[in-house]
């Protein structure tokens, strides 16, 4: 660190202590290595000129309004699970913590909703409300990581097929404006026309809008029966082209993934995950189906999973398992875990595209087309029920792997997708994204931006 940046992180480290208490503030040679950067490929850690950790809104108010003041980027970090280097800091800014605003303020159960602090993880609020029957069902894949990033990036997971994903579930939020000033937005109710929804403006944004500091969230029922069933298929058109056909044959089904032979194998191989599939079908299925269902009643549960079990079988599956509940929650798990696989096995990049559900077979032929054409290496898995397509690519070649992505998110974006289904833009594509969307649109976000932070003091240079 040079003398220039000492000299300037002290007077920060001194300024925030003036706006808030002491044990707040950790000066920037201070800051642990894995607070830097989050979890993105390629995405490397910048050290701020410090971190605070606010316990409050009125706390947070203080510490945006002296950053607005003094011009000093804020970069807003949860649990760091993200996937885009949405939470990477700034190196002349500060970086500032939710990890003391923990707090599961209300879980109220004649409504059904809770009100959380954007620190509060999600396994935290599952082992709350585990005993009163309720669940809040987005699950983006991580248990560790935070309501205030699942907000911040409209977070999805694969129950998204049945319970939608983070802007579905997020019915108000208090929010702090770069300026200092605290608002509320939404509330404890389902529906409202007046005036402009500020709540789902602020989903999404990526913390360059305001920085959440509650939360209120709708619940579920958690319903106690589910079953799992896996089926291998020849190739991935059967899979994707199979996938509607479940959808609309009413079983309703909680999860609904693909997983491509090389992933499955790698989980295996990874993972020690072993489901006992019979050589002779893994040397000829291509591709596997994963159909989760669930139910308050297990004998209709058990109809639903004979009658999907029917149906696959009926589609061109190779076999059809109905996973035992140990084999079914390691299948769970590993699929949750991908990212990590895929990471372990040095991938370039991870995608999360998304189409329309249709147009996931000409997507995935294409992109097939691609690797072919490139001499890149493409596997994945995904939400095959809501079309967001995961796909590791492999390429050694930075100017070719550059090519490859860019031509990857141009055929997702002219089939009537977008370039990320669910992790966020950040700064690892927020250079396709801005490439390849509509220039006007893009202009609308910035005078968006503009209006909510003049200054460009909240996460700048993420998204836009």
């Amino acid at each position: 660190m040079n003398e220039t940046k000492q000299d300037g992180a002290g007077d920060v480290v001194e300024a925030l202590c003036a706006v808030v208490p002491s044990e707040r503030v950790t000066a920037a040679a201070d800051i642990g290595e894995d607070l830097l950067h989050d979890e993105a490929i390629g995405i490397f850690g910048v050290r701020p000129l410090a971190m605070v950790a606010p316990q409050s809104s009125a706390e947070v108010a203080a510490v945006l309004a002296w950053a607005n003041g003094t011009g000093t980027p804020v970069t807003v970090r949860g649990a760091g699970t993200g996937l885009s280097g949405g939470a990477v800091p700034e190196a002349e800014g500060i970086l500032l913590s939710t990890d003391a605003m923990a707090d599961i303020i209300e879980i109220d159960t004649d409504n059904s909703m809770a009100v959380v602090g954007p620190g509060v993880r999600l396994d935290q609020l599952d082992e709350a409300l585990a005993p009163l029957g309720l669940v809040y069902p987005v699950f983006p894949g991580e248990y560790s990581s935070s309501l205030g990033g699942n907000v911040a990036t409209n977070a999805g997971g694969m129950r998204a097929v049945k319970y939608g994903v983070t802007r579905h579930h997020v019915l108000g939020v208090e929010a702090v404006l770069a300026s200092g000033e605290v608002i509320t937005t939404g509330g404890k109710f389902v529906k409202a026309t007046t005036g402009y929804d500020l709540t789902q403006l602020i989903l999404g944004s990526e913390g360059t809008l305001a920085v959440v500091t509650q939360a209120t969230l709708k619940l579920s029922p958690r319903l106690p029966h589910a079953a799992t069933v896996l089926a291998p298929f020849a190739g991935m058109e059967e899979v994707t082209e199979a996938v509607p056909k479940v959808v609309a044959s009413g079983a309703d089904p909680m999860i609904l993934e693909y997983i491509d032979m090389i992933t499955l194998a790698a989980m295996g191989t990874t993972l020690g995950l072993d489901l006992g599939i019979p050589q002779e079908v893994k040397d000829t299925a291509l591709a596997y189906l994963v159909v989760v269902l669930e139910s308050a009643h297990e004998d209709r549960l058990e109809a639903d999973t004979q009658g999907v079990a029917e149906q696959l079988a009926e589609l061109g599956a190779i076999d059809v398992y109905v996973l035992p509940p140990k084999a079914a929650t390691e299948l769970i798990d590993a699929r949750e875990k991908a990212f990590w696989v895929a990471k372990a096995n040095n991938a370039n990049e991870i995608i999360d595209v998304v189409v329309p559900r249709s147009a996931m077979p000409e997507f995935m032929n294409r992109i097939s087309e691609l690797a072919s054409e490139t001499a890149s290496w493409i596997a994945g898995c995904g939400h095959a029920g809501d079309g967001n397509v995961h796909m590791s690519v492999f390429q050694g070649d930075p100017e070719v792997l550059a090519d490859v992505m860019k031509r990857l998110y141009a055929i997702g974006m002219e089939l009537g997708g977008a370039i990320s289904g669910e992790h966020g833009l950040g700064t690892a594509k927020r250079g396709y994204f801005l490439e390849l969307e509509d220039p006007a649109k893009i202009e609308l976000m910035r005078r968006i931006k503009v209006a909510f932070d003049p200054n460009d003091i909240l996460n700048p240079g993420k998204v836009l």
